[in-house]
Parts: structure tokens; sequence; C-alpha cells
């Protein structure tokens, strides 16, 4: 075992220094060594990398970090989306990125429920896609204390979603966005994209990797069989990135992959995946063709729940969610220009998370559900019906004095639901620049002596328009049906309009 000393290729004031104990962690193509504070890891590509090869590296850790350090929430995207590479070195003619260790987190507690194998072992995002490793009875399956509850994969995708949005911003494309390069904790409700050292800059330095199966878009798998040169085959780009990220959300908050059905379109396995992932590649829930469909009499019976479309439909994400999936596994499956962008589906995700209701079941393993907009609204995880009266709040937006629209925006109430600036005016966006002012709950809804009130922490303009009277500071209001409460008058302020349901 020996402390190795390098020098950056960047800045040669700057030198690491990384253990060797002969052994390194190998991964697709990088062996990686530990620095002795174990605070960053020196990863050397295995194979030398030509001047072009070297030049995007050099790019990574220099311009496009610094785009990212001189924008907005730096912190944010370089501590809690992204491990992103901040030099590079060389030694023996290889080269080698330098890379801040992953978070505490993202490395199991416990992992199996069974045994001590996996722990330690990084949460790579693969462990928490497949039904399987959350099935009690099966042999590997993780500790439930590792998974997290339904919730926790909603903030999960919004983190992935921050992470892809900021890349295309910058012009890049991940090229293999898959559950290989994301690191996952449920428990923290967080997500981290690895492996940005093969970013792909369009018209400059073109992708390596066609991506991983199950990601590849159709239109690359389609074309693969072209020359590199010929101009009609698709190479991954921010496109290609965008299907991916419709999959991998998909995947976590459904568990199964949105392409794999039971169709066979070739006896030759390698052909079949060919067709089936790209130029056949049909929507499992495709509501007019069932060529498609989940065979449930061929699913592995850790599988029966999770993997059958018909139990837990793509519409029990609700209908924001069920928009965009559709667009990307119907409209823009073999359409790209239709596909949702980053920016779609983090809206898409944040609202529908308002529309999440807390299962009244303790033993519940998923915790919370998509309100289904029905007057007997069940969990569609556990069977449980909603009991009791549910509030729900419409909110609308001040256009003009006097006129107000419906923000097609909805919160469903339960007992200590939060209220937050970006619920009470349109000028606050609820995305990663939020302040930690702007994160303090202004007001909150509580079920309070039989009935359901909404108390104002902090909020100014506060009114009940039924009986016009002011709702000051710690005072509470109660929520009736056809009830409006004004939470800010100012342009952009909203109202809410209240309904109770399932009375």
């Amino acid at each position: 075992m020996q402390t190795v000393k390098v020098t950056s290729i960047i800045d040669t004031s700057k030198s690491y220094e990384y253990i060797d104990n002969g052994t390194p962690k190998q991964g697709g193509v990088k062996d990686v060594y530990f620095s002795p504070d174990r605070k960053y890891v020196v990863a050397f590509f295995r194979t030398p990398l030509d001047f072009n090869q070297k030049d995007r590296i050099k790019r990574i850790v220099t311009l496009y970090l610094d785009n990212i350090k001189k924008g907005h929430a730096a912190d944010y995207y370089l501590q809690d989306i992204f491990r992103w590479p901040y030099d590079a070195v060389e030694r023996d003619g290889k080269t080698g990125v330098i890379v801040p260790v992953y978070d505490q987190r993202f490395f199991f507690h416990k992992g199996y429920g069974a045994n001590d194998n996996i722990k330690g072992g990084e949460k790579v995002g693969k462990w928490f896609t497949s039904p399987s490793f959350r099935h009690q009875q099966y042999p590997l399956s993780l500790d439930r204390a590792e998974l997290g509850d339904w919730l926790s994969y909603f903030q999960v995708a919004i983190s992935i979603c921050r992470g892809v949005k900021k890349m295309h911003q910058m012009g890049l494309a991940h090229s293999d966005l898959s559950y290989n390069n994301v690191l996952v904790d449920p428990v923290t409700k967080s997500a981290n994209i690895i492996d940005l050292d093969g970013l792909v800059v369009p018209n400059l330095f073109p992708p390596e990797v066609i991506g991983t199966a199950d990601f590849i878009a159709p239109e690359v798998l389609r074309t693969k069989h072209l020359k590199i040169s010929d101009p009609n085959r698709i190479l991954p780009n921010q496109r290609t990135d965008l299907h991916a990220l419709a999959v991998l959300i998909y995947m976590y908050l459904l568990r199964r992959h949105p392409l794999r059905g039971g169709k066979i379109w070739d006896t030759d396995a390698e052909k079949d995946e060919l067709l089936a992932m790209g130029e056949k590649a049909l929507f499992v829930e495709h509501p007019t063709d069932a060529t498609n469909r989940v065979k449930t009499d061929q699913l592995r019976k850790w599988d029966t729940f999770w993997g059958n479309p018909s139990k837990i439909p793509y519409t029990a994400t609700g209908p924001y969610l069920s928009d965009l999936f559709r667009r990307a596994f119907i409209d823009g499956l073999h359409q790209p220009m239709q596909r949702p962008i980053a920016n779609e589906w983090e809206t898409a995700l944040l609202k529908t998370v308002d529309l999440i209701q807390p299962c009244h079941n303790p033993s519940c393993e998923e915790k919370w559900y998509v309100f289904d907009n029905t007057s007997k609204p069940t969990c569609p995880f556990c069977g449980t019906s909603h009991k009791g009266t549910l509030p729900v709040v419409d909110l609308y937006f001040k256009f003009k004095d006097d006129v107000w629209k419906p923000e097609g925006h909805r919160l469903m109430v339960y007992h200590q639901q939060y209220l937050f600036k970006w619920h009470v005016s349109r000028k606050v966006i609820r995305n990663e620049s939020l302040t930690a002012e702007d994160k303090k709950p202004v007001g909150y809804f509580a079920f309070h002596q039989n009935k359901w009130v909404l108390v104002n922490l902090s909020l100014d303009g506060m009114k009940d328009l039924t009986t016009q009277q002011t709702i000051p500071h710690n005072a509470m209001v109660e929520l009736n049906s056809g009830g409006k409460i004004l939470l800010s008058n100012e342009e952009g302020g909203r109202l809410l309009y209240i309904t109770i349901t399932n009375q």
C-alpha cells in the first residue's frame, strides 16, 4: 500500500494524493482510488484518452463547473444534485478526474433485510426500481428501513429533473442517464447524478456510448446499424436524455419498465431487444394498442403487484404526470421533439405532491397516495378508504382588480398540512432558488374540534371573503364548502376556493 501524489493538469500548483493498495474500486471504464482523508477520489480512465477526450474532461472541470458556480443555487447543485468532477490529473499516460466522495446517505446502512452483504455499498438507483427488492418474501429483499415511502420517490424524481434541467440549460447532454448513474436515498428523499465525465457537448464532443439498456431512446437503437458518419445515424443528445428521464420517473414511481411488455417481436433474443426498445417500441399501457400488454401469467411472484399495470396503472400518479407519461410514451416515443422537457416534469411532480394524501392504514408500506378525484378516495396500494371529510383547495390567482382566474393547481388538505409562500403568490416559484425564508410555512391546516381550519402563521393579507373578516397572525379560519379565503391581494396573489368532499 502506498500514497501516491499527482499534479493537476489544469493548475500545476495543485496536487492530490490517493492510496494505492493494488486493488482499486473498478467502474465501467475507470479505476477509483480514495484520498487519505476520503474527501475525494481519483478516478483514472483505464484506456489512455485522445486529445478530444482530454479536452472534454478539461472543459467539464473548468468551464462547465464555473458555469454552475457562477449560476443560481450553486451550492445546491454541487452538494445535493451532482457529484461534479473538479480537477484533472495524469499519471503514467492515463488521465484521471478528481471527484468529491459520495455523501454518507448514499451508502446502505443495513442493506438486505436478511444479511449484511451489501451494508456500506452504494445506493445505486437500480435497487429502488425493481419490485422484487421490496418484496419481503424475496430472499434478497432490502430492509424496510432503506426503502422510504411513495412520497420519497417524488422528491427523488424532482432532484433528477433539476439535474437534467441544469445540464440542458448549459447546452450539455448526459448521454447515459440511467439508474446506474444516479445514487438514491429514499430515507432522506435525495438523489445525486454521478459519472459526469462523459457529458456530450453538441457539435463539439460527440457521445462515446449509446447509453444503458432500458434507457436508450428508440431512435438511437433504430439507427444503431448505421455508420457513425451517416447523417441518419442518431446519437445520444438532449432529446434522448428526455426519454431516459421519463423512463426513470416511471420506474421510480411504478417500479416497472414502460416498454417491457409481453410482445415478442423476434425469436432471436438480440433482435427482439433491438425491436422492442427501438423500432417497434410500444407503451405497455397504450390506451388503444394492446399489442404489448404485460402478460401477468409470465410475471415472477415477486413482481405480480407492481409489475401488473392493471393493479397500479400510470394514472395512479395523478392527472399532471399522467399527461406527461402519455406525451413521453405515446406521442413522443417515436417523435423526440414531442417529449416533455425536464422543467415540465419538475412542475408536474411538484403539483402532484400537493395532491398527495396520507393513507389511514398505519401498516401501509407506501403511506401516501394521489387523490383520484372520486367521492370515496381509496389507497391503491393497500385498499384502505379515506375516513372522514376531505377538504380540497383549488388555487385562483389575481389576474386584475376583482378578476380571479383558476390556476389549474389543487391542494389536498390533511391534518398538519403546511401552506407555503409558493401557494400564496405566483411571484414565488417553487424551485431550487428558494431561500431558507421562502421555505418557512406561512400557515397550516388542522382538524380541530371536529372541523377543518386554516391557521395563519405569518400572512398579513389573509381574509375570509365569505364573512369579510381579516385573519390575523396565529388566528384560524374554518374551512367550509364554497368558502373563499384570500391569501394575498397583491398582483399575482392567490385565493383558496374550498370544497369539502367525502361527507
